[in-house]
């Protein structure tokens, strides 16, 4: 009987594992480095307040809608839910918002998920996933923003937000293998 074990992984297709290749996960053309991995072009919703004041906490609400009868093979071999995965690109002064500034009903809204920072000196990218999707089909992102009075570089404007998405297995196509 001969066994064969591969390396093979699901997961080098998300946000999160761009930042092996990527220095930005935004290109110059405005088209985020995702879409090199993923091929389909789907929809992908964020909610975030119409306005924010000074040093507070806010959502950013990203859902990533697909079909959830569909399925991916796991690491087992067997047949389960998809996986999703999302990177958050805030304005320049925003971040992550620590554990100890969010409110209890937002914790509850996060659940057990865990967010980064794309680059340490990039704390207004964040990523997160893969993260099992029929859970995690709506991510809450915790975000603080700026205070003006203790940074000077920042000036309250309207702000471009971006995001990017995916589900499932996607093709790493620099490599031309399939995840």
């Amino acid at each position: 009987m001969i066994y064969i074990i591969t390396g093979a992984s699901i997961s080098n297709a998300y946000p999160i594992f761009a930042q092996q290749g990527y220095e930005n996960p935004r290109e110059a053309t405005g088209r985020i480095v995702c879409a090199n991995c993923h091929l389909a072009n789907k929809p992908v919703d964020i909610e975030v307040p119409q306005a924010v004041l000074p040093d507070t906490v806010f959502e950013a609400v990203v859902r990533i809608p697909y079909d959830m009868q569909l399925k991916q093979v796991l690491a087992n071999g067997k047949k389960g839910a998809l996986n999703v995965g999302a990177v958050l690109i805030l304005p320049e002064g925003f971040e992550l918002a620590p554990p100890d500034r969010i409110s209890p009903e937002m914790k509850e809204k996060i659940g057990n998920l865990s967010f980064q920072s794309y680059r340490p000196n990039k704390k207004n990218i964040l990523v997160i996933g893969p993260v099992p999707g029929q859970k995690y089909s709506e991510i809450t992102f915790p975000i603080l923003s700026p205070d003006p009075a203790s940074n000077k570089d920042v000036h309250f404007l309207k702000y471009p937000i971006y995001v990017g998405g995916n589900e499932g297995k996607g093709s790493d196509l620099s490599q031309r293998e399939q995840k």
